[in-house]
């Protein structure tokens, strides 16, 4: 169609890697308008956890849909949105001994950061926070000053402020940890580093290139915060929901943060929909400080209540991805040591993972031919140097071995092109500086 190229701006990014016009989808696949189909390796960008039109939330979404149910509410109390905090605080929450209020922000992730570092900053009355190397939270201006990556900042267009920058966990090496510094730089009124309100952080980096911090890391850096009495911030909108195994990406360090944002895969449907989750002596909003016209999507209400019902009422699903992501995690170990020859690696949790490549024009190439053999797969890092898995957790396990398929059959073909690994650059080293 011709209308893309006549109208659309050039910052469409996604449709540069995958030019062809889809029209259908479901579960794990996608199809084009020429009827080709594609395994779905990237899914929204973690958005579709649950697959396309997942046919139980499809149900319930036209029964709310046939019966009028509100469509647009502002932030008015409706039954769709009372029964999905019931359900969320049933069966999410309390199971996990979490106590939090629940705001409703505006419909995407970096809407749920701003709220979350606005409301860190009232309650404190400080300015600054604390951000981590290569993370990423979005592209709105305050989220994007905690943001790493170069490319968005540089858009921005006018200086980001009120942000400090601490390596995260892994960056200066495997045999330091880097909470120590910052409780160094905490501890020192010379530091430089103002006391700040809040500490934000991915405990797995999605864009930044599936970095996945250990969970004593996680643990110490929450002994930091309240040593220093800092509110944690944890961003689980692209690693929550159950992307890691758990639904909280952070439950296995055994942390409660202050503050948690999500977003993505919440409505389950690929409906808008974003939250802040935060401890109750913290709710210190005034009546419609922080609002938005769509402050709470109640066809999201329907759907992320559906996948509640379904899928996390017990620790079934749970099970199934940890199983799903050993496997991943197996088969990954298999190609980089087959072809690698010991310059790829495999990083990750649960099924948020990847393959470090050499470089960012690898990597691309290993997706490019992915995508000609029918599985769309994109990359992350900043040099674009990590092949990304995002695919549905619903994925039939023969699927998800079919994928794996591709990829090193993709892994294999850039590696038989190549007549050695380039000397100067054999793998990416997080201790180089790109230039």
């Amino acid at each position: 169609m011709k209308i893309f190229e006549e109208i659309e701006s050039e910052v469409q990014s996604y449709a540069r890697s995958f030019p062809r016009i889809f029209n259908k989808a479901q579960g794990e696949f996608l199809y084009d308008e020429d009827g080709n189909q594609y395994l779905d390796f990237l899914a929204g960008a973690g958005t579709l956890n649950y697959g396309h039109n997942n046919p139980i939330f499809k149900e319930k979404l036209l029964e709310y849909i046939h019966s009028d149910g509100i469509t647009h509410g502002l932030d008015l109390h409706t039954r769709a949105k009372g029964e999905f905090m019931e359900a969320f605080n049933e069966k999410i929450l309390k199971p996990r001994g979490l106590d939090y209020v629940m705001q409703f922000t505006g419909p995407t992730g970096t809407n749920a950061v701003e709220a979350a570092l606005k409301l860190a900053r009232n309650i404190t009355g400080r300015e600054n926070v604390i951000s981590f190397t290569n993370g990423f939270h979005g592209v709105s201006m305050g989220s994007l000053a905690a943001t790493g990556n170069s490319h968005h900042r540089g858009a921005a267009g006018v200086s980001l402020s009120g942000v400090s920058r601490m390596p995260y966990d892994g960056y200066l090496g495997d045999e330091i940890d880097t909470t120590l510094y910052l409780d160094k730089v905490l501890c020192d009124s010379s530091s430089g580093i103002d006391k700040p309100a809040a500490v934000i952080v991915e405990t797995v980096q999605g864009e930044g290139g599936i970095n996945a911090a250990d969970f004593s890391w996680l643990k110490q850096l929450e002994a930091v915060c309240r040593k220093h009495d800092v509110l944690l911030i944890i961003d689980d909108i692209q690693a929550g929901c159950g992307r890691t195994g758990t639904y909280f990406s952070f439950e296995q360090a055994g942390i409660k943060p202050d503050i948690v944002t999500l977003s993505k895969s919440l409505g389950g449907y690929g409906l808008p929909f974003a939250v802040v989750l935060f401890k109750p002596e913290l709710d210190q909003w005034k009546p419609g400080e922080h609002n938005g016209t769509f402050r709470g999507n109640n066809f999201a209400f329907v759907t992320a209540k559906a996948a509640i019902d379904h899928y996390w009422s017990n620790d079934t699903f749970s099970k199934e991805i940890q199983r799903k992501g050993q496997f991943v995690s197996e088969r990954l170990q298999q190609i980089v040591e087959q072809y690698g020859d010991g310059n790829f690696t495999t990083r990750g949790r649960g099924m948020f993972q990847g393959i470090n490549c050499v470089n960012g024009e690898l990597a691309g190439r290993i997706t490019k031919i992915a995508f000609q053999k029918g599985l769309m797969i994109e990359t992350s890092g900043a040099d674009d140097h990590v092949v990304k898995l995002l695919c549905p957790l619903i994925i039939d396990i023969n699927n998800l071995a079919k994928g794996l398929d591709i990829i090193e059959e993709a892994v294999r073909e850039v590696c038989a092109k190549e007549d050695s690994i380039p000397e100067q650059k054999k793998y990416f080293d997080p201790l180089e500086l790109a230039c």
